[in-house]
């Protein structure tokens, strides 16, 4: 809400900074051209900096974060079976698993042993 009230005002800056921007350029015409073209050249150089502003700042307060929602299908029957260090046989907990590049990796709390955790088949 916060954020919505910033992006309009800025937005709304904008808006009167680009009219003052035209009124000085119009006014150069008439007299003393320099400082007022200098003067609309600020004003529009101000508008463009609050409209990146205002376009920034709306694009971080619409951002959603991504979920990725992961399906598995099996072909039959799952059991669990325990976790087992492969170097000490010790059992880890499943909640050791991290998962580093999309594999799978358990360490051990006993020996510290970093394993790949595979399901292996069952012929």
């Amino acid at each position: 809400m916060l954020g919505a009230i910033a992006v309009a005002v800025l937005f709304l800056f904008g808006i009167v900074l680009v009219f003052l921007g035209i009124i000085f350029a119009i006014a150069s015409s008439v007299s003393n051209p320099t400082a007022r073209l200098n003067a609309a050249i600020m004003s529009f150089v101000g508008a463009i900096v609050l409209f990146i502003a205002g376009s920034v700042i709306a694009y971080y307060i619409t951002k959603k974060p991504k979920t990725i929602i992961q399906r598995l299908e099996v072909s039959g029957q799952m059991k669990a079976v325990a976790l087992k260090c492969p170097n000490c046989s010790a059992s880890v907990d499943s909640n050791q698993i991290k998962i580093v590049s999309g594999v799978p990796y358990a360490t051990c709390p006993y020996c510290g042993h970093t394993f790949e955790v595979a399901e292996e088949p069952r012929w």
